[in-house]
């Protein structure tokens, strides 16, 4: 009862996160990282999809806000990028919130301005 949900897909994506904190390092910009990142996730074939928008509703009726998540892959867990010095409990709300709009129990809240290495934190609704 107690499986690790999308164990294989979150080792893959964490072998990527790693390999683009290794060659980039600390210090840059999200916009950087979600770069770099689309690139080693295309290239070790990780099905992706970089902002898509999530359509919001409000008792039953689609809102014209959306929200657009930095990626989702395997069309299943929810990538949110960050780099800061440490996350904070809005990070964690914030994907909180991804979640719930795209119906998917997987999010990862991955930093790359943590020092000495980006952290992966998984987040399951």
């Amino acid at each position: 009862m107690n499986q690790i949900i999308y164990k294989e897909e979150c080792f893959a994506i964490q072998g990527a996160v790693f390999e683009v904190y290794r060659e980039v390092g600390c210090g840059f910009l999200e916009a950087v990282y979600q770069e770099c990142l689309e690139r080693e996730l295309r290239e070790r074939g990780i099905p992706f999809v970089a902002h898509p928008s999530l359509q919001l509703s409000y008792k039953g009726v689609p809102l014209k806000q959306t929200y657009q998540p930095d990626l989702v892959c395997y069309d299943s867990i929810i990538l949110e990028l960050k780099a800061v010095k440490s996350l904070t409990p809005e990070h964690e709300a914030q994907i909180f919130n991804y979640q719930k709009a795209a119906s998917m129990r997987l999010g990862l809240l991955i930093n790359f301005g943590s020092h000495p290495k980006a952290t992966v934190q998984r987040l399951i609704l």
